[in-house]
């Protein structure tokens, strides 16, 4: 009983960090999108694909199968945060570039705290979490027919 509690608790704290430190982000990063011509939207894939093939877990122990997505997300998302943080921690000045890596950042990060099942008590967040999940996969499509 109190593991429910626990968890419950858990995720709370997690949806409140990531509307302090990664909502804002997310939104201008997909908004940008939106507003793209078709000639800059690879642009985003790009990012948001670079993002999460280099946020991908490596040596995590999926010794149960059920475990395995939601773990693998839960890291995926945690090493995002991790990158938006080191860029907040580094940047100086008006770095558009910097500034638009860390947004990208923040929206991998949502997607996959989105795909480990982190807002299912916020409806605000999840379907920001949504829409960054559907733009990455949008990605992951882009970029994988690029190579063909």
């Amino acid at each position: 009983m109190f593991d429910r509690f626990k968890a419950h608790w858990q995720r709370r704290r997690k949806i409140r960090f990531d509307q302090k430190h990664l909502e804002e982000r997310a939104r201008r990063f997909l908004k940008g999108y939106l507003e793209a011509d078709d000639s800059r939207k690879p642009q985003f894939y790009r990012a948001v694909e670079a993002i999460s093939k280099k946020c991908q877990p490596v040596d995590l122990n999926l010794d149960e199968p059920d475990l395995n997505d939601r773990r693998i997300a839960e890291a995926t998302s945690e090493a995002a945060i991790q990158m938006v943080q080191d860029h907040d921690y580094r940047r100086k000045g008006n770095d558009r570039t910097a500034e638009f890596a860390t947004d990208a950042s923040a929206t991998v990060a949502i997607a996959y705290r989105r795909a480990a099942g982190v807002y299912v008590a916020d409806e605000k967040m999840q379907e920001l979490g949504t829409a960054a999940v559907h733009l990455l996969t949008m990605a992951t499509s882009f970029t994988g027919t690029q190579k063909e």
